[in-house]
């Protein structure tokens, strides 16, 4: 009968928001890392390759004269 019966573990009643404090900093530096590398391999390269493409291809004296063609300067 004793063999069945298991002790139930004591309450941590000293350093319980210390380790909680400890585990939720660890997952939070954590899931905040995860968030940044996965932001620049998804988000950032994506949008820089892109700005390179467009820039690669762009006049600035083609952009000009067809804004100026439109009447939209008033100093042109």
């Amino acid at each position: 009968m004793s063999g069945e019966v298991s002790k139930v573990s004591k309450p941590q009643l000293r350093g319980l928001l210390q380790s909680q404090i400890k585990k939720n900093l660890i997952l939070a530096i954590a899931v905040a890392s995860a968030a940044a590398v996965a932001q620049k391999f998804l988000l950032n390269d994506r949008r820089k390759n892109r700005y390179a493409e467009f820039y690669k291809s762009y006049d600035i004296d083609k952009s000009f004269e067809q804004i100026r063609s439109k009447g939209l300067f008033d100093s042109c």
